[in-house]
């Protein structure tokens, strides 16, 4: 099994058309396991692609250095690095069947005709392609032209498999359904995989950890779960989801734990910051989730405006005066209010998560 290791990785674009040079990855240091599938989450322009880019061998890093299975592919040609690619555009040859497709891939391996047979057969086989194989990709469907590209890239049996947005071309529920045939795929191969996505559900859906970028830098690696649950920055924690960051101070505390006045009311939160002290300033994350209509509430909310999606219906409403998301899946049995009205409402304090001081936060205290 095959691991992937960045060291001190980083990309400069040179000035061109008027565009100034700049950093596309800045010291960028990650390891990916063996058999691990890891996602890097961004928005435009983070580094995520060029970071993929990078391990494909399309780009070449200005410093640092690439590793897969120990050997250092920093300079190492495309052609020799054993990876595969799964392309947004699937890059499907048209004038070709899915055989012929599939087959294109291990061509150049210049293996015996038979054991090429044998492992386009099985791979088709694995991808439940076989009725379609001798059908032209203008003939599938959008997931079915995905799990020909899937097939292609694996078939050569590849160290490590890059997903480059792979779903972004799809409709959303059939982006859903592939999300989670391509999870089911990689496990059952047990490859090595970086995925790289700006959709935050399909991130923590499919992945074993998580990397969020921003700017080029890494802001936090971690499990789908820690990433959503205990952010590192308010930038992960609203770029992970809707999330309500509400200033809060401290009125008691002890290691891992704090008394913390938010919206007027006091409540038990765990901290995985630094020691904090009585009257110390603090922002907390509140998911809409975490806050619920309930008669018996403590807390009192003016509806500002009423969404509803469906599945659930979500309140931006005034707290304490904050701007605040609530999300009720309940509607159906409580009915749903009306813009201006006045609810009470209670907050599950048990995942509210005190954001750890931010870099900056601290060279302004030292300050």
């Amino acid at each position: 099994m095959t691991g992937v290791v960045f060291s001190q990785v980083c990309k400069q674009f040179p000035a061109t058309g008027g565009v100034p040079s700049g950093l596309a990855v800045r010291d960028l240091s990650l390891t990916i396991a063996p058999g691990e599938m890891l996602t890097i989450l961004g928005p435009s322009g983070c580094g995520k692609t060029t970071t993929l880019r990078m391990l494909a061998g399309f780009e070449l890093p200005s410093r640092g250095s690439i590793t897969i299975d120990g050997r250092d592919v920093t300079n190492v040609p495309v052609n020799v690095r054993n990876v595969g690619m799964v392309f947004q555009s699937y890059a499907l040859f048209p004038h070709m069947t899915v055989r012929q497709n599939v087959e294109y891939g291990i061509r150049l391996a210049k293996l015996p005709r038979e054991e090429m047979v044998r492992r386009v057969d099985d791979v088709l086989e694995t991808m439940a392609l076989t009725a379609y194989a001798d059908r032209a990709p203008s003939r599938l469907s959008g997931g079915q032209q995905q799990r020909v590209a899937l097939a292609r890239a694996v078939v050569t049996r590849p160290k490590v498999l890059l997903f480059d947005e792979p779903l972004s071309n799809l409709d959303a529920q059939l982006r859903e359904r592939m999300r989670d045939e391509l999870r089911a795929i990689q496990l059952k191969l047990n490859i090595t995989s970086l995925y790289v996505t700006h959709d935050q559900s399909e991130a923590m859906a499919i992945s074993d950890r998580v990397v969020v970028m921003r700017d080029g830098r890494i802001e936090q690696v971690d499990t789908p779960r820690n990433v959503y649950a205990r952010p590192g920055t308010a930038f992960v924690a609203e770029f992970m989801g809707k999330a309500n960051i509400l200033p809060g101070e401290v009125v008691a505390a002890a290691p891992g734990w704090a008394q913390v006045r938010l919206a007027g009311e006091v409540f038990d939160l765990t901290d995985g910051g630094r020691a904090r002290r009585v009257g110390e300033k603090v922002r907390c994350v509140v998911r809409p989730e975490y806050l619920r209509i309930d008669p018996d509430g403590s807390l009192e909310a003016t509806v500002q405006r009423v969404i509803f999606l469906g599945g659930h219906v979500e309140y931006l409403v005034r707290i304490g005066g904050q701007d605040c998301a609530i999300t009720d899946a309940r509607y159906a049995h409580s009915g749903i209010a009306e813009a201006g009205q006045t609810l009470r409402v209670a907050l599950d304090a048990a995942p509210v998560w005190i954001l750890p001081d931010e870099p900056h936060n601290l060279q302004e205290e030292d300050a």
